[in-house]
């Protein structure tokens, strides 16, 4: 691994000034010995070449690094080690292979090769497969509309519920960043003059695929890891940024098949299941409407006020978490004559707990003062 980032850290310097020219055709050439230690080496570092150069100084020599890769990404490649290698330098080319990604042909056995990578026996090559189809999808939105009919509906939402964490977070991930690609595309909608032509079609496919994957991440919620540090990224805090990242891309359509999981659960006894609860609500509250939301911030607060007490400190967490959310919605939102009083006690009482539950009910205060 090493001896990989010097070599590329030599031919990020050389490549650009013309010398070196040889590095690349030898590289390939060694991926193509019967030597599973030199395939994976060098891979390794067409990985770190690829993710440390300028792509415009490969780009003659792209279709040879690519041919290179996927024929150690592919099934038949018996060695797990070398796979892995493969598509991890896969994912460090993928910017400088957007020629090959306009060709139908090419770009169908790149995508053949991830996807069957998400299934392979190794979990290191399905969480790297999966992350690749996370930078896919950043990179090439508007060309996987067939792929998403094909196999990343089924194969995402799989991987979302493997055991294995590195896989479901990257499976996580993969619709986070589908949100995110049609949040930009919305905002160009709205920005754009009256008449002119969209760049881009939004395929709208947050909102096709809400009822596989909103079952999924509300499932997910509940996966807490109650001696998990508050700063460790998992399964379930992932789940929630996706839920809020739907939220937005959605809209109104988010409410309906959220605010039940929420009534079935925020009297739950498992205490997972009650901060799952509450963690849906507040994620939902940026996107839709607020005109449908007041009333649902009206029938909860009691509840949310209530809960900032909850014996378990997670669950006090996120319901001053959610209230933080709450008073940052228009004022009006909220019945100041009905609940005003109690949600300041509540707030100013939880300014006397644990640090995490003292920052976010300032964050609370801090967004209900500057409305009032």
């Amino acid at each position: 691994m090493a001896a990989a980032q010097a070599i590329a850290a030599i031919t990020a310097t050389e490549l650009p000034q013309g010398q070196w020219q040889d590095v690349i055709t030898t590289l390939l050439q060694n991926v193509s010995t019967t030597s599973t230690g030199l395939k994976i080496a060098s891979l390794q570092t067409i990985g770190f070449i690829c993710e440390s150069i300028n792509p415009d100084i490969l780009a003659t020599q792209s279709n040879l690094i690519l041919t290179a890769v996927i024929q150690g990404a592919t099934a038949e490649e018996p060695s797990q080690e070398v796979r892995y290698a493969a598509i991890t330098a896969l994912l460090n080319s993928l910017e400088f292979v957007r020629q090959n990604f306009e060709n139908e042909g090419e770009r169908n056995v790149i995508m053949q090769t991830v996807c069957e990578a998400t299934q392979s026996p190794d979990s290191n090559v399905q969480a790297a497969a999966f992350e690749c189809l996370v930078r896919i999808m950043q990179l090439y939105y508007d060309k996987m509309r067939f792929y998403m009919e094909k196999a990343l509906y089924g194969l995402t939402v799989i991987g979302m519920k493997h055991e294995d964490e590195k896989i479901a977070l990257q499976a996580i991930e993969f619709w986070s960043t589908v949100c995110d690609e049609e949040i930009e595309l919305q905002i160009e909608e709205e920005t754009r003059e009256p008449g002119q032509p969209a760049e881009r079609d939004n395929y709208q496919f947050a909102k096709t695929t809400l009822p596989q994957v909103l079952p999924t991440l509300l499932f997910l919620l509940t996966k807490q890891d109650e001696d998990a540090d508050e700063d460790e990224w998992n399964v379930s805090m992932a789940a929630a940024t996706c839920l809020s990242l739907l939220a937005q891309t959605i809209g109104n359509d988010i409410v309906a098949p959220v605010i039940p999981f929420v009534e079935q659960n925020i009297r739950n006894p498992d205490w997972h299941h009650r901060e799952a609860a509450v963690m849906a609500f507040g994620s939902i509250l940026d996107g839709p409407d607020p005109n449908v939301l007041t009333p649902l911030v009206s029938q909860a607060l009691p509840v949310l006020i209530e809960m900032v007490k909850d014996q378990v400190v997670q669950v006090k967490d996120s319901a001053a978490w959610t209230l933080g959310r709450v008073c940052d919605l228009p004022i009006e939102c909220i019945q100041l004559d009905v609940h005003l009083h109690s949600m300041i006690s509540a707030l100013v009482a939880g300014l006397e707990d644990s640090p995490r539950i003292v920052a976010n009910c300032c964050w609370a205060v801090m967004n209900l003062t500057e409305q009032l």
